[in-house]
């Protein structure tokens, strides 16, 4: 490296929130960078930041996130931490993650990814088919609501916010019959045993990102810019690069349901993308593959292409 590392005197300072999963996220980056430089766990310091997303009475309000400020609700403080020197670097769930971030910030690194797919999770229910007709399912996400609808218009969609541990203890207080969580984040905090089933993509395309994580830096720290290339993944971003294209061409905020998955074969890159009416009314699909090189180039194109197939109106709801 041309630059200094951290030590335990200096130390390279971690920015996330202090949910379970976020911290265990964290831990995976400091491992991760750890191992790449031979540097003992005090040469890092995990700095637990609030957001405004973490607010415990809009979590039990149980309120949509368009209603609450979309995705900068977990990003906001982070990144502004991170712009006056108060962290270093920040880890984020992808898929929480706006398609453009503030100047100043770049969001270049990702982690190998981790399982894709959705997890049906309840305490009386195998699978999504088993639930009776009336059976209330909760989620925050507009994707899975919009997915759930369109695939089972029999049951009641509720609202329902909060990490893993929190939306356990709603299905034990029955505020819901059943819910979707990521499988990733249930990998990353060993609590696999939650799960009824897997639900596969060919049955529900994940959102964009779903598994992956991101760091985020200063663009002028060139620190930890050299210290981040020895952890990135490359087929991880190259995957997200046509995923966060195509997000990018259709919305990219928390007020629009869309689904997206780009997986690689060899030389070429396959990508699937959805988007949905959000009373699943409707669903636009579009599957095409391209070399790894015009990943971002596909998603731009595939995005357009649904817009134009969508017509006037199709999303006129995010305003109304």
């Amino acid at each position: 490296m041309t630059t200094d590392l951290p030590t335990p005197a200096s130390p390279l300072k971690i920015g996330t929130r202090g949910s379970p999963l976020a911290l265990a996220q964290a831990y995976e980056t400091r491992t991760r960078l750890m191992a790449a430089f031979d540097l003992p766990e005090e040469a890092f310091e995990i700095v637990v930041i609030k957001t405004t997303g973490d607010d415990r009475g809009l979590i039990d309000a149980d309120k949509p996130l368009k209603e609450l400020g979309g995705k900068g609700l977990f990003t906001k403080e982070i990144e502004e931490a991170m712009l006056t020197g108060g962290i270093d670097i920040a880890v984020h769930s992808m898929k929480d993650m706006p398609v453009e971030q503030p100047p100043g910030l770049i969001l270049d690194t990702y982690l190998p990814r981790e399982d894709v797919r959705d997890a049906f999770v309840s305490l009386n229910h195998d699978s999504l088919a088993a639930l009776p007709e009336g059976a209330r399912v909760g989620s925050s996400s507009l994707r899975r609501r919009a997915q759930l609808k369109a695939r089972r218009p029999d049951l009641q969609v509720v609202e329902f916010r909060g990490n893993v541990q929190t939306r356990m203890k709603k299905l034990g207080d029955g505020v819901a019959d059943a819910t979707f969580l990521a499988m990733a984040g249930l990998r990353r905090l060993g609590m696999t045993e939650v799960v009824k089933s897997a639900i596969e993509v060919e049955d529900v395309l994940p959102a964009v990102a779903q598994g992956a994580i991101g760091i985020e830096r200063r663009i002028d720290d060139t620190r930890a810019a050299e210290m981040l290339a020895a952890i990135h993944d490359g087929p991880t971003g190259q995957r997200l690069a046509a995923e966060r294209a195509f997000l990018a061409g259709l919305d990219g905020s928390c007020e629009t349901p869309i689904a997206g998955l780009a997986e690689l074969d060899g030389t070429m890159l396959r990508l699937r993308g959805e988007i949905l009416r959000p009373d699943g009314s409707e669903v636009l699909t579009a599957d095409r593959t391209a070399p790894i090189e015009d990943g971002a180039k596909l998603g731009a194109e595939m995005a357009a292409d649904l817009r134009a197939e969508a017509g006037e109106g199709f999303f006129d709801w995010i305003t109304a």
